[in-house]
């Protein structure tokens, strides 16, 4: 397996978005892709990730394959590559190790332990939504800093040609109100749909912002959040995230 990208910011940007809910992943490797599919500790989030084999410029592979790594280390390394820098992916299977090379000015190499995971394989669920929100990410992401000051928690409402993101504490209250226009879109099937989620999640989730200036959000009434960066033939990130089902 040899991958190379001539802009690393399409894996640097994934993985450090990607650490933030897990620790350690499955990268898997066929003639279309690098994916992900991985679950927080918590149970709470899932991360589908796809890097496209037309995001690179080198793509060799002989056979699918599926190798483990600490997110934290391959971030780390990530993080020192310039965005004039090529990166290239390498399996070094009689070590072990996965050595990433980052070259401009300079070349240089580090090779990472691969690791066993033995959790089983995540699998990712059909969900089935009535409704479809794509808009500006920076709208989105100042939204919900707005809803931290508030509460732990983040309610979503969508009705006709609106979206309303909206927070409540034990004495304040507030929300965003966000109307159908040319920069967001809204498609609703049938009446209002509301739910919702954790503050702590949705900022860690929204740091995909940094991949792309457009999110699309799905949802329903007590129902899974489904959140969506991507580039076009380039990447896909999405985070499933579960709601906030009780009385608080």
């Amino acid at each position: 397996m040899k991958l190379t990208l001539a802009e690393p910011r399409y894996l640097k940007d994934s993985i450090a978005v990607i650490s933030e809910l897990v620790n350690e992943v499955r990268l898997s490797v066929d003639k279309d892709k690098v994916e992900i599919i991985a679950m927080d500790p918590a149970n709470v989030a899932m991360v589908i990730f796809k890097l496209l084999s037309s995001a690179f410029v080198e793509y060799n592979i002989k056979e699918n394959m599926t190798i483990a790594v600490n997110l934290d280390s391959l971030k780390n390394v990530l993080r020192r590559a310039k965005p004039s820098d090529t990166v290239t992916l390498e399996l070094d299977e009689e070590r072990n190790r996965l050595k990433v090379e980052l070259k401009g000015e300079t070349k240089r190499s580090f090779n990472l332990g691969l690791i066993d995971i033995e959790e089983r394989e995540q699998k990712v669920p059909e969900l089935d939504f009535p409704m479809s929100i794509e808009m500006n990410t920076i709208v989105f992401d100042e939204a919900i800093e707005d809803m931290d000051i508030i509460s732990d928690s983040v309610s979503l409402l969508t009705e006709k040609d609106k979206f309303m993101i909206s927070s409540a504490g034990n004495v304040n209250d507030a929300s965003v109100l966000i109307n159908k226009d040319k920069d967001t879109s809204i498609i609703l099937e049938g009446g209002a749909v509301k739910s919702k989620y954790s503050i702590e999640y949705m900022k860690k989730i929204i740091k995909g912002s940094k991949l792309s200036d457009r999110v699309k959000l799905q949802f329903a009434k007590d129902y899974p959040l489904r959140v969506e960066y991507s580039v076009k033939d380039k990447l896909q990130l999405v985070t499933i995230l579960a709601p906030r089902v009780q009385s608080d």
